[in-house]
């Protein structure tokens, strides 16, 4: 991570306003991770086998782009924009397993949010099976990944990825789990479409996240899908991926950012770096497999979560907005952008 000069330009964009009007999304290169027709998340667990670690980020120049459509709003991140985005996903939808009509319902309205700040959208089909969701029986079924790319992307060459869950178990509306990860993810994409980031870094609101059963064959669905199905040197020139999961409940303002052991801890460092030049406590550790950061970590990938608290409306009915904070989302939020822009 750059020092101080980073943080001051990421500070002033913070800071700057956008007038650029938002046009229509144009044709643009295929999505990462995206393959032809419904893919099976069984076919995942077979490459799930841990990987020397691929080359971790570089930050590269890039020319300015020539086909963005960067919105109208400021370039600062609005967190009462995300506090909105929490209460639609948690209560105009409410609980959104991975397999239901509601998951749907989500997934298309994240689609048309991605769609409409400029980013080429798309989605791979997971095949989901039968099993338990935090105690309520579920039948098989298929959920999905929606995946964003920016105009810029270029196959092979170094890029970021930010992903966050949109599904939830069963009994719950899903507000901090993870309506937060979603709420922050889609504030740094409306950042990100107005001011180019280091990398370009795609982004994905990964469906069946959330366990049917005991185990990891049974659990991190859409992530698993998605890393398998990258082709070798897009695999080889991922830089880093960030799992922004349960980003909105706060002990005291401090911001967990950890891995699941296998990443090195560079990617986990530097967010902390980032976090204590901003201002915020940040916390760390290496014993977090909860997240679709892992499934990045078992192949080989520099991979690290944002979030994590402990809270009492965790996966049940109670997970509803007024447990997640503005201010911590906003916390988060800042630390990412300034990463995203080192």
């Amino acid at each position: 991570m750059r020092a101080g000069p980073t943080l001051a330009l990421a500070t002033a964009l913070i800071l700057t306003a956008c007038t650029n009007e938002e046009g229509q999304p144009q044709s643009r290169p295929t999505a990462p991770g995206t393959s032809n027709g419904a893919a099976s998340a069984a076919s995942t667990t077979a490459s799930s086998q841990a990987t020397e670690p691929r080359p971790t980020e570089t930050p590269q120049s890039r020319p300015p782009s020539t086909n963005r459509h960067p919105p109208t709003d400021p370039i600062f991140f609005r967190q009462a924009r995300a506090m909105k985005t929490v209460r639609h996903l948690a209560i105009d939808i409410g609980p959104r397993l991975a397999t239901s009509q509601a998951f749907e319902q989500a997934a298309n309205w994240v689609q048309r949010r991605f769609s409409r700040l400029g980013y080429d959208t798309t989605r791979q089909a997971i095949r989901v099976p039968a099993g338990s969701s935090w105690g309520v029986p579920v039948d098989a079924g298929t959920s999905a990944n929606v995946i964003a790319t920016p105009p810029d992307f270029v196959p092979g060459e170094p890029w970021r990825l930010v992903g966050a869950h949109l599904d939830t178990v069963a009994v719950a509306p899903g507000a901090e789990d993870n309506g937060s990860g979603v709420a922050v993810m889609l504030e740094l994409m409306r950042l990100a479409a107005a001011s180019d980031t280091a990398l370009p870094t795609v982004f994905v609101a990964y469906g069946a996240e959330e366990p049917v059963g005991q185990g990891e064959p049974l659990h991190h669905f859409g992530s698993r899908l998605h890393v398998d199905s990258l082709p070798p040197k897009q695999l080889e020139s991922l830089r880093a991926m960030v799992s922004l999961d349960r980003v909105g409940v706060s002990d005291r303002g401090i911001v967990p950012l950890c891995t699941g052991g296998l990443s090195p801890p560079r990617l986990r460092d530097n967010l902390v770096a980032v976090a204590r030049e901003l201002g915020i406590e940040a916390s760390a550790c290496s014993d977090n497999t909860s997240s679709d950061h892992w499934s990045y970590e078992q192949r080989g990938v520099t991979a690290a979560r944002v979030g994590s608290t402990p809270y009492a409306g965790y996966h049940s009915a109670s997970d509803v907005p007024g447990v997640v904070e503005a201010a911590q989302l906003l916390r988060v939020g800042r630390i990412m952008w300034a990463w995203l822009h080192s």
